[in-house]
């Protein structure tokens, strides 16, 4: 599956972004979004989105870069979604028409969204803001779209195929014989949801700190400790300072300041802000901070990596 250390290895620099992985990517304000999918399939819409690492680990992890005032819409995911801040500040916003409840979320802070919660965030920032993403499950179905999206994205020359599968009659697709769309979300639908005020919200977050080496933040007594399917953990080491197992279950870390080399069977990689890698399941690895190190580690149940 992975013939070097490299191999496991995807480089911020070398995201490839998706502009129209959703059915609202047309939709003024959110036009200029990007998607990443890093590890495992995601919900993108677009069958052109392009999977990094395809290789399943009980978990997604992928990714969303958006410039000041662009606006993901409101919806709602059946399992979990958690955004680590790298970038950028941003704003969430829950409900139907992202009016239940607010909550604001910097570089470092760690959001865990509920299931079948309809959440949108803008980025309101004064620069381009990344959010790095993880989805419980290996399938972590389709999007639920609140049903304003649908008419927007009418609008716009967008239609939903009741198979997840995004068409674009504005540049000339057309949708194809006997392929039903995308219900528009019902009333029954939403009231099914789950709907959260300001100080439900506030409890999501896990607040940007300083530590000293590996805390848990989602599982394992971690403050935000919502049933997920992975757990995740922050990591901070002194320049110098080093950590290192032997992952029993599929184990992903992504580098959000400073930077780190990892080494596992004699190979050696560098690692730079924004860098994400899978590392080897019953291989041990030695991870060393070569600067100043905040890291998050995704751990999952299950050893498929």
């Amino acid at each position: 599956m992975f013939a070097t250390l490299e191999d496991r290895v995807v480089r911020y620099a070398a995201l490839q972004p998706c502009y129209n992985a959703f059915v609202d990517s047309r939709t003024p304000g959110s036009e200029r979004k990007e998607n990443f999918t890093i590890i495992g399939p995601g919900v993108a819409e677009n069958p052109a989105q392009h999977v990094h690492i395809a290789v399943p680990h009980g978990f997604n992890i992928g990714g969303a870069r958006q410039p000041p005032a662009c606006v993901n819409s409101q919806h709602s995911h059946d399992t979990a979604e958690v955004f680590v801040v790298h970038s950028g500040h941003w704003r969430f916003d829950l409900g139907e028409t992202a009016s239940d409840a607010t909550v604001e979320c910097g570089p470092g802070d760690v959001i865990s969204l509920p299931t079948r919660t309809f959440r949108g965030f803008t980025n309101i920032g004064d620069d381009s803001g990344f959010l790095w993403a993880v989805l419980g499950g290996d399938n972590p179905g389709r999007v639920t779209w609140a049903p304003q999206v649908f008419d927007l994205a009418h609008d716009h020359g967008l239609v939903l195929l009741d198979d997840g599968r995004l068409i674009d009659t504005a540049a000339g697709e057309t949708v194809p014989a006997g392929a039903a769309r995308m219900p528009r979300t019902t009333v029954a639908q939403v009231a099914a949801l789950q709907r959260f005020n300001d100080t439900q919200a506030a409890e999501l977050v896990s607040r940007d700190h300083a530590g000293d080496g590996e805390v848990p933040v989602i599982g394992c007594g971690g403050p935000l400790a919502v049933p997920a399917g992975f757990s995740l953990h922050r990591l901070d080491l002194a320049a110098g300072d080093h950590t290192g197992h032997r992952p029993a279950a599929p184990e992903v870390l992504f580098v959000h300041r400073g930077s780190a080399a990892a080494t596992t069977g004699g190979e050696r990689v560098e690692l730079a802000e924004g860098d994400t890698i899978t590392l080897p399941v019953d291989a041990g690895y030695r991870l060393e901070a070569t600067a100043p190190l905040v890291a998050f580690i995704v751990r999952g149940s299950s050893a498929t990596a």
